[in-house]
Order: C-alpha cells, then sequence, then structure tokens
C-alpha cells in the first residue's frame, strides 16, 4: 500500500483547516482519493471520517470545518469507489466501506475514529461501526437509509415517486438500473421548501460535489444504489460505539421511519428527529451532532 499516485498531492486551507489530497493506492489496480485536515508532522485530534452521499465525492463538507477546527476534529474522508479520482469496486456492497476507511485509517497511522455519513453515506457509516468496533468510537447517521430488508418497515413508503422510481430499478438488477440512469431527469419536488434555502445558502456546497461525481457518468451512482437494495453485509445491531441517528421529519428522499428503525435496532442509538426539516436542511442539526459525538467518542 502507498499514499500517492504518481505523486499526486494537493493541499489548501479551508476555514482555518489544512486539507490535504491525495491518492491512494490499494493494489490490484485499485485506488482511492483521499481528503485530510491533519498536519504533516502528526495530528492527535480525534478523526472522523465522513462518508458522503448519492451521488457526492469525498470532499470534507465545507460548512462544517469550522465548527470541527473548534471542536479539535481532524477530517478525513475519500471518494467512494467509482466516484471522483477513485477507481471502481465491482460488486462492492455497503459493508465493503469498513474495508476502504481501514485502510485509509492505516495509510494515515490512526487507529481509532468516529465516523459521521449523510443520506448514502449513513449506511456506510454504520458499516464502518459495525465492522470495526475496535477501531470506531462514536458513530452519526444523517438521512441515512436502513437496509432494503429491514423487518416490519414500509421501505419505499413516504419516498416521492421518482425516489422510489431510481431505487425499485435498482432492485430490478444493474440493466435496469442503467436504462433508468440513462434517462433520468432532476426532480425538484424530491426537496422540501426547506431543503432548497439550505441549497440556496451555505449548502450550496453541495454543487461542488455533485458535478464532479457525475462528470464521468453515473457509474458510482449506479454502484451506491445497488448496493442499497441488496444485502449490506453486516446487521447494523452490531454497531456498538454510540451513536446518533439524526433525521428531518419531512425528509422525501430517505422518510425518517428509516430513522426510527436504525434507532431501535442500534443497542446505543439515540434518535435526534427534526420535525421541520428535509434531507438536506437537517444538517443544519449537524454542528450540534459533531458536539455530540466530540464529546462521547474522546470518553471512550
Amino acid at each position: 500500500m502507498a499514499c500517492g499516485s504518481g505523486g499526486t498531492e494537493r493541499a489548501g486551507v479551508v476555514d482555518g483547516d489544512r486539507v490535504t489530497e491525495f491518492d491512494l493506492e490499494l493494489g490490484g489496480g485499485r485506488g482511492l482519493r483521499v481528503y485530510d485536515t491533519g498536519g504533516s508532522g502528526g495530528d492527535d485530534r480525534l478523526a472522523l471520517f465522513w462518508h458522503h452521499g448519492t451521488p457526492n465525492i469525498g470532499a470534507p463538507p465545507r460548512p462544517l470545518l469550522p465548527a470541527a477546527f473548534r471542536l479539535g476534529l481532524r477530517w478525513v474522508s475519500y471518494d467512494r469507489p467509482g466516484y471522483g479520482g477513485s477507481t471502481s469496486r465491482p460488486g462492492r456492497n455497503v459493508a465493503s466501506a469498513a474495508d476502504d476507511a481501514a485502510a485509509v485509517a492505516d495509510a494515515l497511522g490512526i487507529d481509532r475514529f468516529a465516523v459521521l455519513g449523510h443520506s448514502g453515506g449513513g449506511p456506510h457509516a454504520l458499516a464502518c461501526g459495525a465492522r470495526l468496533p475496535e477501531r470506531v468510537v462514536g458513530v452519526v447517521s444523517v438521512a441515512g437509509l436502513a437496509p432494503f430488508d429491514a423487518e416490519g418497515l414500509d421501505w419505499f413508503a413516504g419516498m416521492t415517486e421518482s425516489g422510489a422510481a431510481s431505487l425499485r430499478a435498482a432492485v430490478a438488477g444493474r440493466a435496469a438500473k442503467e436504462r433508468y440512469e440513462a434517462s433520468a431527469a432532476y426532480d425538484p419536488e424530491m426537496f422540501v421548501p426547506a431543503d432548497h434555502a439550505a441549497l440556496a445558502g451555505e449548502w450550496a456546497w453541495f454543487e461542488d460535489v455533485v458535478g464532479p461525481a457525475v462528470a464521468a457518468g453515473p457509474g458510482g451512482l449506479i454502484a451506491d444504489d445497488l448496493a442499497y437494495v441488496a444485502p449490506w453485509g453486516f446487521d447494523p445491531a452490531r454497531v456498538v460505539a454510540p451513536t446518533l441517528v439524526l433525521h428531518g421529519g419531512l425528509d422525501r428522499i430517505v422518510p425518517s421511519s428509516h430513522a426510527r428503525w436504525l434507532a431501535h435496532q442500534i443497542p446505543a442509538a439515540e434518535l435526534r428527529l427534526r420535525e421541520s426539516d428535509g434531507h438536506i436542511s437537517v444538517l443544519s442539526g449537524a454542528e450540534a451532532a459533531l458536539r455530540w459525538l466530540a464529546e462521547r467518542a474522546t470518553a471512550r
């Protein structure tokens, strides 16, 4: 395993923290594009691994960097396979994220860390909690999906028509999903007014991570959706670290019933439901979630 691909490394300062971007070679032709706010001479801050949504690249969320800096959190993230600068990983499931996160942590010399995922990143954050219990000290899932085979959950209930159609196409298999994406169009109705307001404000940041995620085609998005509706490769009930399940009560992309199901299954979970928020505006509660995480993770 080696850091760098042809010596590629980029760095810049964002909101008081230095963000380094580099390519991590994993062997077998695979690589991950990694982002790190850690100092070059070592960093004893709690590492927080960000798991991005679908379709995004893994650049750390700029609106949350100042709060993370104040709380003494070191932000680490990567493009999920098939997105941005990361090569694809055919047949990956949600649990695969634990392998990739562990590889990034090992390369950076990080032993224990916390995880936070938004939207499609939520299941991937939970995967780390379940598969790496000796390393993960805290988990936050924001607007995240429950497993497709979740017992007692009407998985599609409450989703917008377009969102449900996209995921039903994934249920039908790769060919059906590829056909769907070939003609899919943006549906503004997936967002509630609070979401549109957030996207017009500080969370306009999403424009910076969605475009690069699909610039080379929908491959990463397709791989994500196929993984969401297949067996995840782990049981959320195996997450033992303190876990915060943060969700918007008006979410039309991932209905809040998913959050309630997850909070009921995860032994050390706390449900924080923001009744007036949707899928994006719920991130206005993320700074408080970072404080929650810092307090509990550093106590372990």
